[in-house]
């Protein structure tokens, strides 16, 4: 069938209902988008999600030593490739944007074309006669008129 959003229910206590709707109330999401932020973050980790006032994010740390969330060091190579990257694509989305509107613009003006005057395809023109009724030329100077 594709590709379905499913709904999630649980219960929670009145106190911790009123403080997850404060906490989106102030950074002024809905209370089901915090929710989907939160799923999305734990699938993308793989359950590895831990939830922590903003204040003890510095000092959080898990049972392997290294600080939560993970911190990543990508070379400066690795950056200036990937904006590059960045920047081709969109100009090779704009030049595909200008192609389109090229051959709309060419669709648009043999449409007009059309009305005016009748068009005819050569491949129209082939298959339409039988082949033996067509007279076979030969290009040369010798013509033998005996085959």
């Amino acid at each position: 069938m594709g590709n379905k959003n499913k709904t999630i229910s649980f219960r929670v206590s009145q106190e911790k209902f009123e403080t997850l709707r404060e906490i989106a109330e102030e950074r002024d999401l809905s209370l089901s988008a915090v929710f989907r932020d939160y799923v999305d973050l734990l699938v993308a980790h793989d359950g590895q999600v831990e939830v922590v006032p903003e204040h003890e994010i510095t000092d959080s740390t898990d049972t392997s030593g290294t600080s939560f969330p993970p911190k990543v060091e990508v070379p400066k190579s690795f950056v200036r490739e990937h904006e590059r990257l960045e920047l081709e694509a969109e100009h090779l989305r704009e030049q595909l944007e200008e192609h389109k509107r090229y051959v709309t613009k060419l669709r648009q003006e043999l449409d007009e074309h059309e009305d005016g005057e009748e068009v005819i395809q050569l491949e129209d023109l082939d298959g339409d006669e039988d082949e033996e009724e067509d007279p076979s030329y030969r290009i040369g100077s010798s013509f033998d008129e005996s085959l």
